[in-house]
């Protein structure tokens, strides 16, 4: 503050900081501030101005600063110790006066300090104390603040923290857990309790969300996605069971919970979800497990039986997840032995079906409910003892409502504009479906019969309207579709489940051939007559995403390579409903409306798609594979593939262009058959010809270039489906020398033309990829040769022209897409093995030392800010920096110093990311880099190579760079909750054996850094580390380091 007039001066600072709309007078305020939180000179400061300043936003300023100064855990112990007691006194003197973001802050400050010195000195845990010191006194402002204290502290102990290990987190909170958290959550049933007759309404929610933080504490040290919604059984220790069992723990929950604030009713609820899921083994006794479950029956029943707070969107919702953890946590023969059961399950049935009529409004809350009732069926039969469940009552009507609800939405749809159609959200409606086909098989003949009667009249409706010349009433008819798509989706989701226990198998195959008749009967109808006019309406496009879906299931069920031998009741069925007698003739159906699809819907995205994975899962299993190989239907596709499917030619469709002739190039293949694959590639080749024969002045124009760019999506799908060698040398033989130079002369006109270099680029990633060893010459062929060459010209070629062309708006889009899959290319390439890269220095052959030349311009072209920002490039430069240091380190060690030193310190970034593949290739990289010092320099012969001296006059200009990069190594182990620590240590070692005096400043640099009381300890930890390491790198050396540096992290973080 020395460089400010006054305080004054820096409150106008802080209210621009916080308040100011204008950026660059955030951005000023924010950096004349910054030394604050960054300066722990600053600390004294931050103090002058909490006890000086005058505004909020000042006191705000710093308040944050120090908990981002506590947060670096550099502080000393006396000064962490000094600002946790100052700031305790602080908000105990002057906390009722602060604004309410101020408190806040400085509560979490507290507690930050407190977590981060737990172990450190036991005055730390002190907080707990003083925080309850605060409700002893006179001021309800103050008894809040104390209440926040402890709600905060809950939370940070119970949240892992960015600065600190994750296994120091855990046993932090741990220590916590058992020292504090169930005193934490007596204090706050006792606040409720105090605060219920005096103003609920205001104040409850303070210590129904501590009472929340309580009771979702990691008990166990295994955290919850908190994205999700669901969560596993709560571990709660054993010290919590007399609280459990005293009845008015569950009680205040629900007596706050018909307090009419929606905040609270809504917290009141989250508990008793909780509470619900706590284990069962806390109950030693049935007797008390029966009456706790007893207490929370009658609570929710009393809930069910008035509906109060349920119009609330959120308290309904809870409610269903309360209801819905029921079964997941108590067995059905518990649920039984209370004593009003079955007024219970009729009031659950009763909302359940209320819920399903209010699908617009409770569809995601229903997921809970149909949940909890297939839960409840697949107990039945393990269910012992007289007692009626009532569940054959219940039951039926429940599934009824489901399925009528989700037929007449459809009318509701049409007439209102505004609601969503649940048949479009994917997710949403598998969520909803996942639970039906148990409710279903429960009485699947009922069942059976009741959807029967549903879809016939439809089915009816549907095939009389194909009949027409004309559609008719496009809404009727749209109705129609919609309601025949909810039915295919529902019995799509029961044939997903193919039997439960307790039934006969064959009764169910008789059930499932009934009802999979009706949509097979379907699928010859959709496509005939009238509907064959329709394919641009998307209530048409509905139904036909259904059939597939059910296909699908249906295929996974009965006609998957597992299952083709175990379903001769469902096909003798079918054979008397429908002719359909096996698996051939099912196929040759499903591979009819595969074709329709892909014949009619030209501009549908969504069906394509659809339609082609499921033509790849039939062509992916090995039986169906062979099966469709005989069907006419699919050699008539794979003998006219270009002419007699439109979607080819539509240019949004042209990515679905690959899958399709992945698919086909599958089934080509698995015939093994040169004449065959030939014929297949005739059309491509007459592509290649017409392009090839193209005058330059018409290669540019949009027809050209779309009909290259479908050819190149094609031949990547077919490169994709050559899995042996054989199979890659056909296509090889057909691509190479003939095709190439079009290739070379489509990347050299379109440089600058992403949705041209984008697929070709693509192509060659894939053409290169030596996957399954499928990259296998003669020993007496130059091919893997020749094949680089060729990647050589493309990638100069490439790279050559877009290092010219200027950055557009979208330089990803325009530049760094295509840098990195040539990156990637040249990975593939260059660690195929096979091409031997001595043969071009011996030969003057240019083709390596071109494309290394330019992959590095192009690397070096992009900032390494945007490398770390984009996903795909990072990986992608890091994947190729690794092959470089590994393969063809002398390429990069001749590099001037400053290129050199730019890529090592690239590779210590990339070490620093959250990427564990990424930091993975790093560290192969340097420890490549460091290995070749140590057995070149450090231990090599003399006179030393060319290399190896370039790498030590880069080494003796820039001294700390392996320094710095053993400190970043260290620092990771140490402090950092790596994935990767095998691959890690490797390096390390490399580092280590290149310099001993480096590795000792190293060791001292570290030990200052820790309390002096730790030191001595720490010291014999690195004595340990080295124990029985030679100096050497060979493997059985390595491995040894690697166990050592793992007791050696593991010892080091005890506390």
């Amino acid at each position: 503050m020395s460089s400010m007039e006054s305080l004054a001066q820096l409150e106008v600072l802080c209210e621009k900081l916080y308040n100011s709309r204008d950026s660059a007078e955030r951005a000023h305020a924010e950096s004349t501030l910054k030394c604050f939180s960054e300066n722990s000179e600053y600390i004294s400061q931050c103090q002058y101005i909490l006890d000086n300043a005058t505004t909020p936003y000042a006191l705000m300023l710093a308040s944050s600063s120090l908990l981002k100064q506590v947060s670096d855990r550099s502080l000393s112990l006396q000064l962490r110790l000094d600002i946790r007691s100052y700031v305790i006194n602080y908000l105990a003197g002057r906390g009722p006066k602060l604004q309410n973001f101020v408190i806040v802050s400085l509560i979490q400050l507290v507690c930050r300090i407190t977590k981060f010195g737990w172990f450190d000195d036991d005055r730390f845990r002190e907080t707990v104390k003083e925080a309850t010191d605060f409700l002893g006194l006179a001021s309800q402002d103050h008894y809040f603040i104390g209440l926040k204290i402890l709600n905060n502290l809950v939370t940070e102990m119970n949240q892992p923290n960015a600065a600190m290990p994750t296994t120091l987190h855990r046993k932090i909170a741990s220590s916590f857990k058992d020292q504090f958290l169930l005193q934490i959550f007596q204090i706050s049933l006792t606040s409720l309790n105090q605060l219920k007759s005096e103003a609920p309404d205001d104040f409850g929610y303070i210590p129904l969300d501590l009472a929340l933080k309580c009771l979702s504490f990691d008990f166990v040290g295994s955290p919850v996605d908190e994205s999700s919604e669901e969560f596993g059984t709560v571990q709660l220790p054993a010290s919590w069971r007399p609280l459990l069992q005293d009845p008015s723990t569950v009680q205040i929950f629900f007596d706050y919970y018909k307090v009419n604030d929606t905040r609270v009713s809504k917290e009141a609820l989250e508990c008793l979800v909780r509470l619900a899921s706590v284990r069962r083994s806390i109950f030693v006794e049935d007797p008390a497990r029966s009456q706790f479950l007893s207490h929370l029956m009658a609570g929710t029943k009393e809930i069910l039986q008035t509906g109060q707070g349920l119009a609330d969107h959120d308290n309904y919702h809870e409610f269903c997840r309360l209801l819905g953890r029921f079964k997941v946590n108590y067995q059905l023969a518990e649920l039984l032995s209370v004593e009003f059961y079955g007024e219970w399950i009729g009031l659950v049935a009763e909302f359940t079906t209320r819920s399903l009529l209010s699908w617009q409004w409770a569809s995601n809350s229903v997921y809970y409910l149909l949940s909890f009732w297939s839960r409840l069926v697949t107990s039945v039969p393990y269910l012992k003892g007289e007692t009626p469940s009532l569940l054959d009552e219940t039951v039926p009507k429940i599934t009824e409502g489901f399925i009528t609800s989700r037929i007449n939405s459809v009318q509701a749809i049409l007439a209102d504009n505004s609601l969503e159609n649940p048949l479009d959200g994917v997710e949403v409606l598998q969520d909803q479906l996942e639970f039906l086909p148990y409710l279903c098989r429960f009485q699947y003949q009922n069942s059976s019969l009741y959807i029967i009667n549903i879809i016939e009249p439809l089915l009816q409706a549907y095939t009389e309207r194909s009949r027409l010349p004309a559609p008719g009433d496009a809404d009727e008819l749209s109705v129609i579709e919609g309601q025949i798509a909810w039915m295919v989706h529902i019995i799509a989701a029961i044939l997903k489940i193919r039997q439960t226990v307790g039934v006969s198998q064959e009764s169910q195959e008789l059930i499932d051939a009934e009802l999979s008749a009706r949509v097979l009967k379907l699928i010859s109808m959709t496509d005939t007559g009238a509907h064959a006019q329709r394919y641009q309406e998307l209530s048409k496009q509905r139904l036909d995403r259904a059939i597939l879906i059910f296909v699908q299931n249906f295929r996974r069920s009965y006609v998957g390579d597992q299952s083709m031998h175990s379903s001769k009741q469902l096909y003798t069925r079918l054979s008397e409903l429908l002719g359909l007698n096996d698996h051939l003739v099912l196929l040759n159906v499903i591979i009819g409306k595969i074709a329709t699809n892909l014949k009619c819907y030209a501009e549908c995205e969504d069906v394509i798609d659809h339609t082609l994975s499921l033509f790849l899962e039939l062509a992916s299993g090995y039986m169906t594979g062979k099966l469709l190989l005989k069907l006419e239907s699919v050699k008539f596709i794979i003998a006219s593939h270009s002419e007699n499917f439109p979607f080819l030619a539509e240019y949004k469709c042209s990515r679905s262009r690959t899958t399709f002739y992945y698919i086909l190039g599958s089934l080509v293949f698995m015939e093994d058959s040169p004449v065959k694959f030939r014929t297949f590639m005739e059309p491509l080749q007459q592509v290649a010809f017409n392009l090839e024969a193209t005058p330059d002045a018409a290669f540019w124009n949009d027809v050209a270039k779309r009909a290259f760019i479908g050819w190149m999506r094609d031949l990547r799908g077919i490169a994709m489906a050559t899995n042996s060698r054989k199979t890659y040398g056909l296509l090889f033989d057909w691509l190479y020398p003939s095709r190439m130079p079009l290739l070379l002369r489509a990347i050299t006109r379109w440089t600058d033309e992403p949705e041209v270099t984008t697929p070709l680029l693509k192509f060659m990633c894939e053409f290169v990829l030596n996957k399954a060893q499928r990259l296998t010459f003669d020993s007496a062929s130059p091919n893997g040769i020749l094949l680089f060459r060729e990647v050589s010209k493309i990638i100069v070629a490439y790279g050559s022209r877009i290092l010219l062309c200027p950055n557009g708006t979208d330089i990803y889009g325009s530049k760094y897409k295509g840098i990195w899959i040539s990156l990637t290319v040249l990975s593939r390439a260059l660690c195929g093995n096979y091409v031997n890269f001595g043969v071009f220095e011996l030969y003057g052959d240019r083709a390596l030392a071109d494309a290394l030349d330019i992959s590095l311009k192009m690397t070096l072209s992009v900032p390494l800010s945007d490398i770390l920002a984009f996903r795909k490039l990072s990986k992608a430069y890091f994947g190729y920096m690794e092959v470089l240091f590994n393969n063809h380190i002398k390429f990069v060690l001749n590099l001037d110093t400053n290129t050199f030193v730019h890529i090592v310190s690239s590779l210590e970034s990339g070490l620093k990311g959250l990427d564990t593949g990424i930091s993975t290739q790093c560290a192969s990289a340097i420890d490549s880099l460091a290995a070749f010092y140590f057995n070149n320099i450090t231990a090599g012969d003399a006179p030393p190579s060319p290399a190896a001296l370039n790498l030590a006059r880069h080494i003796g200009e820039f001294p700390n760079l392996f320094p710095q990069m053993l400190r970043t190594l260290f620092e990771i182990i140490l402090f950092e909750d790596a994935g990767n620590q095998w691959s890690l240590s490797r390096p390390i070692l490399s580092l280590i054996m290149t310099s001993e005096q480096m590795f000792s400043d190293l060791r001292a640099h570290i030990l200052a850094s820790q309390a002096v009381d730790q030191q001595q300890r720490l010291s014999q930890c690195f004595d340990k580390l080295m124990t029985d390491v030679s100096r050497n790198l060979e493997p059985k050396n390595r491995d040894r380091f690697t166990q050592n540096l793992t007791s050696f992290r593991h010892d080091f973080r005890l506390k």
